[in-house]
């Protein structure tokens, strides 16, 4: 904002689950993938782990003891079965809205995904919001994945923003502890599939049902007050 001469503030996004409807997708392919490779996993215990990197998620589900040399079939299969989807892919409510608006009002938007740089691709074209986005992580920006912080560093870094100066939105358990291990305020939505007291649980200051709902509240959410002059 013109004259505006505090340090950069900025809003960190989590993309699948909070961004794009992809939560379930995921919960799917893996549990697929999983199957194909002799893993009998349920799928509400598969969906449970969506959100973490590949790495911990087989960690999480198969335990980290387990021979990885399977681990890279397993990720293949997942990646060949999710992009069936990719064409069909879609914004959550008010997200591509709530980016904007994030941008308008002169915070630095953050895409702290750590999805491969293709699938992050096949996101940021869904969302069409790349004339308000400051910057976006991957895979490769992070030597692991959540519930790890290195993505939510990572993010920090790319923009020079300080863990005070920004909140984190994101729909999963792990994106609040990834989030709470630097002290980043966690904004949760539910609309990934896990529960407010989960969320809540798990860090999160604010809860709301999906972007559209913080859209709609955003001069008494956290975002707007970080916002505000």
């Amino acid at each position: 904002m013109p004259g505006d001469d505090r340090p950069p503030r900025g809003v960190l996004f989590d993309v699948d689950g909070t961004l794009i409807d992809t939560s379930y997708l995921h919960a799917v392919c893996w549990a697929e993938a999983l199957r194909q490779s002799g893993h009998d996993v349920p799928m509400a215990t598969v969906h449970r782990a969506i959100g973490m990197g590949a790495r911990e998620l087989l960690d999480h589900l198969l335990g980290d003891d387990r021979d990885r040399d399977g681990d890279k079939t397993l990720d293949t299969a997942h990646l060949t079965l999710y992009k069936q989807f990719w064409g069909r892919l879609r914004p959550l409510p008010g997200a591509a809205d709530l980016v904007r608006r994030c941008a308008r009002e002169g915070l630095r938007v953050v895409l702290a995904s750590s999805a491969s740089s293709e699938e992050l691709r096949a996101l940021r074209d869904t969302l069409d919001t790349d004339d308000a986005v400051h910057a976006a992580t991957s895979s490769t920006d992070a030597g692991a994945g959540k519930p790890a912080p290195d993505i939510v560093q990572a993010a920090l870094n790319q923009c020079d923003l300080e863990p005070r100066q920004v909140v984190f939105v994101g729909d999963s358990v792990w994106d609040g502890q990834a989030a709470g291990h630097l002290d980043v305020a966690f904004v949760a939505v539910t609309c990934g599939g896990t529960s407010e007291a989960e969320l809540r649980e798990n860090g999160a200051v604010e809860i709301w049902r999906d972007p559209a709902d913080v859209l709609a509240n955003f001069g008494t959410s956290a975002l707007g007050r970080l916002a505000a002059p």
